[in-house]
């Protein structure tokens, strides 16, 4: 048996906390030494840019290139796959969105982009004939969330440092305004023409009390990007918000290439508007939404907001504008022919 004095162990005791404080000390060293892994979040990762709103932003058309009354296959760009978003590919994340892979939040180089938007959203939360449309608010129940929420889960866990907002034009009933003027162009008769320019239901949306209403609807949904941003970790000077507004869809009477007279203007082109309505169109309503949209991201008073104007991006490019047409008409064999892009429509 052996036997240790006081003083062996003492001296055990000294060289043992000295091999531990060796040990920690080398350990904080290779630490030191070692590459950190960087979180990905607020200001740090790779950063995203993130899209939400509607379906100007969402892709909606986006696998289209071009118009033609053939073959869809001629200007069919992405293929079927074209709005699946989910993780395995193989279907939308929710139903009637069509995210598109080609939406503007992937076009560039340098920056990853996220789509939350979904076409046919408002300001607010809303179900239509089974489908869910999250608006950009809150909105949590039965497994669906708003915009802002899904923008404040991603944003807590990526670093966002730009999100883009199209929101406000099915506020004003877009799509109703539209059917209801195709619908006058189609029933007028020889007798009597019918114009959506002069249908209630169709001026009502440019109220100056509906206006102010659907401005403040569509200021609301710009707090509530910001307040998700907020929420997810953020202050206003590690990103920006840049809301967008809305591109003329068709040209002034006198530009469109169809006639007025008979109904090829719809049954070819697609575009079945009066010329007096396809005026009051980009006189009166487009500019009204237009200016609710920015005036509205100006009434927030948010120092990280930006403006993007599109009213007339498309212009010379349009459905049923001079000097562009169907690929048929300007005889190109599909979407990839060469001058395809110049010579096309870019709204489907």
């Amino acid at each position: 048996m052996v036997h240790y004095s006081i003083a062996d162990r003492r001296t055990s005791h000294v060289v043992l906390i000295a091999a531990m404080l060796t040990a920690v000390a080398l350990a904080y060293s290779l630490s030191a030494l070692a590459p950190s892994a960087r979180a990905e979040g607020p200001g740090s990762g790779t950063p995203y840019t993130v899209s939400v709103g509607d379906s100007y932003i969402s892709g909606e058309a986006g696998r289209w290139a071009g118009n033609t009354n053939e073959s869809s296959s001629k200007i069919d760009a992405l293929g079927s796959t074209a709005y699946y978003d989910n993780s395995t590919d193989t279907g939308e994340l929710i139903e009637g969105c069509h995210r598109s892979k080609s939406a503007e939040v992937y076009i560039g180089g340098g920056v990853d982009g996220e789509n939350l938007a979904c076409s046919g959203a408002k300001t607010s939360s809303f179900t239509t004939e089974g489908l869910f449309k999250p608006g950009l608010d809150f909105y949590n129940s039965g497994g669906h969330e708003g915009q802002a929420l899904m923008l404040q889960h991603f944003a807590a866990e990526h670093n966002v440092k730009l999100v883009a907002i199209s929101i406000g034009g099915n506020n004003f009933n877009f799509a109703g305004i539209v059917q209801t003027c195709i619908e006058d162009f189609l029933e007028s008769t020889i007798f009597w023409d019918f114009y959506c320019s002069e249908e209630s239901s169709v001026t009502n949306n440019f109220s100056s009390s509906n206006v102010s209403k659907v401005k403040g609807e569509i200021e609301t949904a710009i707090h509530n990007v910001a307040t998700a941003m907020t929420n997810a970790g953020y202050s206003s000077v590690q990103y920006t918000i840049l809301v967008q507004d809305y591109p003329s869809p068709i040209p002034n009477g006198s530009e469109f290439r169809y006639t007025q007279s008979g109904y090829s203007r719809q049954t070819v082109g697609g575009c079945g508007f009066w010329n007096k309505d396809a005026n009051y169109a980009n006189a009166t309503m487009l500019p009204t939404i237009d200016g609710a949209v920015l005036g509205a991201a100006t009434a927030t008073g948010l120092s990280n907001v930006k403006t993007m104007e599109l009213a007339s991006a498309f212009n010379s490019h349009r459905l049923c504008d001079k000097g562009v047409g169907l690929l048929e008409e300007e005889g190109l064999a599909n979407w990839k022919a060469s001058e395809a892009v110049n010579k096309s429509e870019w709204f489907n």
